[in-house]
């Protein structure tokens, strides 16, 4: 048996997350407008098992039974993101009214069962009518996010303690405009800095228009891993350290000092950059931090293209690093390493590299894929390994906890089995399975876990 979770502070809180693209479904419904990922999962191949989410777990209509699940863990919140092209169809200009008023909905219902309600305002499914014009390589879609982010706060703002502008540029940057392998679709390489910034200036533009509505606790939810060298060589470090600044500190570094990390790559970013790291810099509420596996990063090898950490995402072999596969560890179903005191070594990492620039903390997403199925016999979801990655990477917090770092709060990602972007339904991260025939819920034993552990820590 395991020895029982040390105790965490008073007033520390118990989360579950989810985002608006893989479970909400009703693509078409009350008005909503087509997204970039709507669009790419159209595209042939584009999704590994060729699905969609047009329907993903419907919680568009299902939300009360989600948010009973919730109630049911005792979680003090929930992090949720809003669909843009719901609220904005076109992604700017006309409010679709029922768009909000799903969301209204939403948050009633949370707040009646006592549940904070979090919600993201960009998690990656950019209106499909701004992705034609551009997307985040176009400035104008910065702007168009501040209005967005005024309309969502003017009628939740007197309901919604806990706001969060974007969720994880570093991945819609790299993934999605770098590599190709998220919505849109680009392959742009090193020519996808744009998409950094201009991310990275609608969340400076998104908090003055949030606290402008009275939205209160702003913060960001920024992905963010330990990048360990792959060797001791020259080379090596610099590889790991070139990855370092363009995964961790290109985002980071704006965000907590105003000033990016290198000058030379200040210089590759549109627009008036001294001006805009004004706004970028605004002072946040607190920082949250989505965190997976470490990185092992060497220099460059013809045979190293392959990646790990990206679930099988391959990186060019041009790049001036290559990602390398970490060993020793097991690993998830999603083939990545499970390194919970990753979790604390990133968390020191980042308290001494900013300081007293580090606002209070929370870890916005910290999850795993285990393909886990009912018993046959009883129904029973025993996912094991699921409760021991948690198990984990909550002694490694409370560790980092330990050394000074002031961490608030823990969300786990996810509370359902989801639509997993470019896996489509092929990897299970929730404490709730879903099966996507019949879209019946059932905890599983991990649901139960949680639950214990929150109540533990009344």
């Amino acid at each position: 048996m395991t020895a029982p979770l040390p105790p965490f502070p008073a007033g520390f809180l118990w989360g579950v997350s989810a985002s608006a693209f893989q479970i909400e479904g009703s693509v078409t419904a009350d008005g909503r407008g087509p997204s970039s990922w709507d669009a790419f999962t159209k595209r042939r191949g584009a999704v590994k098992d060729g699905s969609h989410a047009d329907v993903a777990t419907d919680h568009y209509r299902r939300y009360r039974e989600d948010v009973a699940l919730m109630a049911g863990l005792g979680v003090g919140a929930y992090r949720f993101s809003v669909s843009w092209s719901r609220v904005l169809p076109e992604g700017a200009g006309r409010v679709n009214r029922k768009g909000l008023d799903f969301y209204d909905r939403l948050v009633d219902e949370l707040c009646a069962a006592g549940i904070a309600p979090a919600p993201t305002l960009f998690h990656w499914d950019t209106p499909l009518a701004l992705e034609e014009r551009g997307g985040w390589l176009s400035r104008d879609t910065a702007e168009r996010f501040a209005s967005y982010a005024s309309v969502v706060a003017e009628r939740l703002a007197d309901r919604v303690p806990m706001w969060i502008t974007i969720n994880e540029p570093a991945e819609v940057t790299l993934l999605g405009y770098g590599l190709g392998e998220h919505a849109p679709g680009e392959r742009l390489v090193f020519d996808a800095l744009p998409v950094a910034h201009h991310q990275l200036l609608a969340h400076g533009l998104a908090v003055q228009a949030l606290r402008a509505a009275g939205a209160r606790e702003i913060g960001i939810a920024a992905s963010h891993s330990p990048v360990w060298a792959a060797g001791d060589g020259e080379e090596d470090r610099a590889a790991a350290e070139l990855y370092d600044t363009l995964t961790n500190r290109l985002f980071a570094d704006p965000l907590l000092t105003g000033a990016y990390p290198d000058e030379n790559l200040a210089a590759l970013l549109p627009g008036p950059v001294a001006e805009d790291l004004k706004t970028i810099s605004a002072p946040l509420d607190w920082y949250g931090i989505n965190y997976y596996n470490p990185m092992l990063v060497g220099a460059p090898r013809p045979a190293a293209a392959a990646a790990a950490g990206f679930g099988g995402i391959e990186i060019p072999s041009d790049l001036p690093f290559a990602i390398r596969p970490i060993e020793g560890y097991e690993h998830t179903d999603f083939g990545w390493p499970v390194v919970p005191d990753g979790l604390r070594e990133l968390l020191v990492t980042m308290r001494e590299r900013y300081g007293d620039r580090l606002p209070p903390v929370y870890i916005t997403e910290n999850g795993c894929s285990y393909g886990d199925a009912p018993d046959p016999a009883d129904g029973r979801i025993a996912d094991a390994r699921r409760i021991a990655y948690h198990d984990g990477h909550l002694r490694a917090l409370h560790r980092a906890m330990g050394e000074g770092v002031d961490v608030r709060g823990y969300f786990i990602w996810s509370i359902l089995d989801n639509f997993e972007w470019a896996e489509g339904y092929r990897q299970r991260f929730g404490l709730v399975h879903v099966d996507y025939d019949t879209l019946a819920r059932t905890p599983k034993d991990s649901y139960a876990w949680y639950r214990d552990v929150v109540e533990s820590n009344r």
